[in-house]
């Protein structure tokens, strides 16, 4: 992507943004602690993020960042208290660092720089961000791109500290929201993602408009994988974290496993939606009895009433018959329903849709989330780099072809779980070969980098290798091959970092000088 333009008027006049978040912390009643832990966030932040956007490329600018910042401390809290781990006053659950009560827009948290930033981020987000006709998943995968985006806006403070970018990963909130998050980041990019979490309004569907996105740059085949496995990760992420949703998850499974058995009997199917349409009949008898009969009708409201809590008591007959006559209309509304399911073309559809819920939440009684999630994150890791092949493949501008470059990097280097990274999932390997393969070439297609070698399969072993690299700026490296007794190395280095030696095991028995790689020469990638 581009690098935006800089605004001429911020050019003259620099933003004093310690300054206007002090002005909005005058006003707020956060405890002392709270208010130094904001503005050194601040100034973490603006310090690290240069080299965040180096490192990643498609992200929001830095102006963007703390705008949002700055935004969800102003609006969305009232209230921060930053709790000593060892003192009394500790009321945070334990294994929790924070806690957030959105209703009143107030939170508790350790003194973790990250873990208030987070927090800070997670008050801020809608609980719903598809339309609750996508049945499970409309709560599921809301929870997995909120979070997903709760981690990657901690990432400037996590992982860069101004001069350096290191990334541990147990210090990352949850590894496969985070890889999930990045992999939809780099395919759809971060205006997507943030339109979608921001939207407060369901007149674009973009569960929809992310599967035709995939689509059509991605292919059917992307497209169908990637959606698959983010549907069925978020339902097996939400049972993971949380035993109540679980549990509810698991019977919801069952009752649409009770559902389809009912299906395989035609003649039963139909019995038991005839009951159900009488049961609801009587009700609405039920009602027009006590709607046509006074004295019923107080009966009804001073039962209501009594079972009632204060805040939610029915205040008159005439709000009570409002109420019950909705209630009506919408009993009628499930025999209309219950008629649509009978209808021969209907009861086709509404078989393929209990087959299509039972198949997202086929593991969820499964002993081991883990080893099910690993499976469907190692499947969509699969489609994810399928994806960025016909992506470099399509890449015409030199620019895109270095922000790939990039991009790829920093895949590379996620974590897959607290043992590994991408780059070390042997499962993998094969598909991350081709894929550096195809974008080393190219790179030199496009005079973005410089040949090392000429023989091919050599050149692409030796340069495959600042994937490896977390020099920030990329396009400041330089290689180096140097030979020591009867071994080589391959140096990366930049004008401040050196990496360390990588031994080049496969140059041991190429002709050097007719192969064209210069021994003890700084050499730079970059044109």
């Amino acid at each position: 992507m581009p690098k935006k333009k800089d605004n001429i008027l911020e050019k003259i006049v620099k933003k004093d943004y310690n300054n206007e978040l002090e002005l909005i912390l005058e006003e707020k009643n956060f405890s002392e602690n709270a208010r130094s832990m904001i503005l050194t966030i601040l100034y973490k932040i603006e310090a690290a993020y240069k080299d965040l956007e180096k490192v990643k490329r498609n992200v929001e600018s830095k102006d963007e960042y703390i705008r949002t910042y700055i935004h969800n401390i102003q609006n969305k809290c009232n209230h921060i208290k930053i709790i000593h781990m060892t003192g009394e006053e500790s009321k945070i659950e334990e294994n929790k660092t924070f806690l957030i009560d959105k209703p009143n827009k107030e939170i508790q948290c350790y003194p973790i720089e990250r873990k208030l930033l987070y927090a800070i981020n997670k008050i801020s987000k809608r609980d719903r961000i598809l339309k609750s006709d996508y049945y499970i998943i409309d709560e599921t995968i809301s929870d997995l791109i909120n979070i997903g985006n709760c981690i990657n806006m901690v990432e400037p403070l996590r992982d860069f500290n101004g001069y350096s970018w290191t990334t541990l990963p147990r210090e990352i909130e949850s590894i496969p929201h985070n890889l999930i998050y990045q992999n939809l980041r780099i395919l759809l990019g971060y205006e997507f993602l943030n339109k979608w979490i921001n939207n407060s309004e369901f007149v674009l569907d973009y569960f929809d408009t992310l599967k035709n996105e995939l689509k059509e740059k991605y292919g059917k085949k992307n497209e169908e994988t990637i959606i698959e496995c983010l549907t069925k990760i978020s339902v097996l992420l939400e049972a993971r974290y949380d035993k109540e949703k679980k549990d509810k998850l698991i019977q919801t499974k069952k009752q649409i496993d009770q559902k389809l058995n009912q299906l395989e009997d035609k003649e039963k199917f139909i019995e038991e939606i005839t009951k159900e349409k009488m049961k609801i009949a009587q009700k609405i008898r039920e009602y027009d009895t006590i709607l046509n009969n006074k004295d019923e009708l107080e009966k009804e409201y001073i039962k209501r009433n009594e079972e009632l809590p204060l805040d939610k008591k029915i205040f008159s007959i005439r709000i009570l018959t409002d109420m019950m006559i909705r209630e009506r209309e919408k009993e009628f509304e499930k025999i209309e329903d219950l008629n649509e399911k009978l209808k021969p073309q209907n009861y086709v559809k509404y078989k393929k849709e209990l087959i299509k819920k039972q198949e997202i939440l086929e593991e969820i009684d499964s002993e081991n989330l883990d080893k099910e999630i690993d499976k469907l994150l190692l499947k969509m890791q699969k489609s994810f780099i399928s994806s960025l092949q016909i992506r470099i493949k399509n890449v015409e501008l030199k620019q895109e072809v270095i922000n790939l470059i990039c991009e790829y990097r920093y895949y590379n280097l996620l974590p897959m779980n607290t043992e590994k990274s991408i780059y070390q999932e042997e499962k993998l390997k094969e598909d991350r070969i081709e894929t550096e393969n195809i974008l080393i070439n190219k790179a030199i297609e496009k005079k973005v980098i410089n040949e090392i070698c000429k023989i091919e399969e050599l050149n692409q072993d030796i340069i495959r290798n600042i994937f490896l690299s977390r020099i920030i700026n990329l396009e400041d490296l330089y290689l180096k091959i140097i030979k020591e007794k009867n071994e080589y190395y391959l140096q990366l280095f930049d004008e401040k970092i050196f990496d360390e030696k990588i031994e080049l095991e496969n140059i041991q028995n190429i002709d050097i000088k007719n192969a064209g790689i210069k021994i003890n020469r700084k050499i730079k990638l970059f044109e």
